[in-house]
């Protein structure tokens, strides 16, 4: 379960265009940070994405990656060119196929192979038709669904929303946000050549005047149960509200948000499948893993990180992908799991109560942030490397400091997981499996 949003520069304050996500999966499931530069390749090399092999190219793109810790493949990230996409889960009537590509494969195929939106949405509907998608999506659980994707550079973007092999795609004109369903309806711009045919024959609709895409091939039940209409809603009205004055802090608020009906009195309490900002411990549902802001302009395109889970107590440093060894590269895995999982334990302290003082760490985290998003603000266009490279430095340093202390303050505290049964039961049975001694008393 995921949420991507997109701002074009004719909707934003600053005239630059605002891409983010936040990954919500399987709680116990580490997102990685991985940096992987440019590479070239032998003629007829291949690659081995997470269940298939297929062709590589000759040349492959310096990419930024959040990837799930056993997959290949990608939930969301960026390229040297400015290319960004994001994918959804998306629950349809067609038929799940065999073990193929999966939406996360897809997303990195395409940042390793693309230089634009358009290029990008033509090469993911190609790999679609010669190798299809298809398999295990979950980590610790079997979870199919086919995909829908957000696709995004500095002057254009598209929403290309797929069931199995048949797909549809729209030209993003100011904002747009995509959930777990699919959102195209009678209006798009591009689509497989069978997809209005094979609806009629499934008899979905009667003709070619009735086809709707999103009515005709979405699975509603399923779709139902994901809690994506108040989580869709609630993004898309945020961004038409404030089209004209969005900024890279209206993103970070929106991931960061929570359904009204739950309030915000300690969020982390209670499962929130219906909050942009997903907190698991419900019988369906996940949790957000991580989360990821990218404003992209014609001379800088900066990345929003957090490199953890549960962006309403984690903290946004930002990051450039100029030629720096700043982010784990791929054979660093170890490192970049362990520092998901100190963010982690974090999390974990924080449901038990452990945390000392939780407010007064919130507070300062959100200093921390504020004070990042203000010297890149007023970066000019020519910013010098090495003054990036301070912020960077700065910000990572500051935000490790606050999370490590915490986590060390904190792990000797007496404490239990607040909450419903359902949600400590939940909840103690992740913590110990994940490894973190939970106290919580049933």
């Amino acid at each position: 379960m995921c949420d991507t949003m997109v701002a074009l520069g004719n909707s934003t304050k600053d005239g630059n265009v605002i891409f983010a996500k936040n990954s919500d999966r399987q709680p116990n499931e580490p997102l990685l940070m991985i940096r992987i530069p440019r590479h070239s390749h032998d003629d007829g090399a291949q690659v081995k994405c997470t269940y298939i092999t297929i062709d590589q190219v000759r040349e492959t793109y310096d990419v930024l990656l959040l990837k799930p810790s056993w997959m290949w493949g990608a939930e969301m990230g960026a390229n040297e060119f400015g290319l960004n996409i994001g994918n959804e889960a998306v629950f349809t009537k067609v038929k799940q196929g065999p073990e193929a590509l999966l939406g996360m494969d897809l997303v990195r195929l395409a940042l390793e192979r693309c230089k634009t939106s358009t290029e990008a949405l033509h090469l993911i509907t190609d790999l679609l038709e010669k190798h299809g998608q298809g398999g295990n999506c979950g980590y610790e659980k079997q979870f199919v669904y086919h995909n829908s994707f957000l696709i995004a550079d500095r002057d254009s973007a598209w929403v290309l929303e797929t069931a199995g092999p048949y797909w549809a795609a729209e030209r993003v004109q100011d904002v747009r946000a995509i959930s777990n369903r699919l959102s195209i309806g009678k209006d798009f711009d591009l689509a497989h050549s069978e997809l209005i045919n094979h609806a009629i024959k499934k008899r979905w609709c009667r003709s070619k005047d009735d086809f709707d895409f999103a009515r005709c091939y979405s699975n509603h039940l399923i779709t139902r149960f994901s809690g994506s209409e108040s989580r869709h809603r609630a993004c898309s009205l945020r961004l038409q509200t404030e089209k004209g004055q969005i900024t890279v802090e209206t993103m970070m608020e929106i991931l960061r948000s929570h359904d009204p009906k739950h309030g915000d009195q300690r969020p982390f309490d209670r499962h929130a499948l219906s909050s942009v900002c997903m907190h698991g411990g419900g019988l369906v549902g996940d949790h957000t893993t991580g989360s990821y802001v990218a404003s992209l302009s014609s001379t800088l395109d900066t990345y929003w990180l957090t490199g953890g889970s549960t962006p309403c107590i984690s903290i946004f440093k930002p990051y450039w992908m100029a030629d720096n060894g700043f982010l784990f590269r791929e054979e660093q895995e170890q490192e970049a799991l362990d520092y998901w999982m100190l963010r982690e334990e974090f999390h974990r302290l924080v449901l038990q109560d452990k945390v000392f003082g939780l407010k007064e760490h919130l507070r300062e985290g959100a200093e921390l942030e504020r004070k990042s998003v203000e010297k890149v603000a007023s970066l000019g266009a020519d910013a010098n490397p090495r003054t990036l490279e301070s912020i960077m430095i700065e910000a990572w340093r500051q935000e490790h400091t606050l999370v490590h202390t915490a986590v060390i303050h904190s792990r000797p505290n007496a404490g239990e997981i607040k909450g419903s049964l359902r949600f400590r039961r939940y909840w103690k049975k992740q913590t110990e499996k994940l490894g973190f001694y939970s106290s919580s008393k049933l």
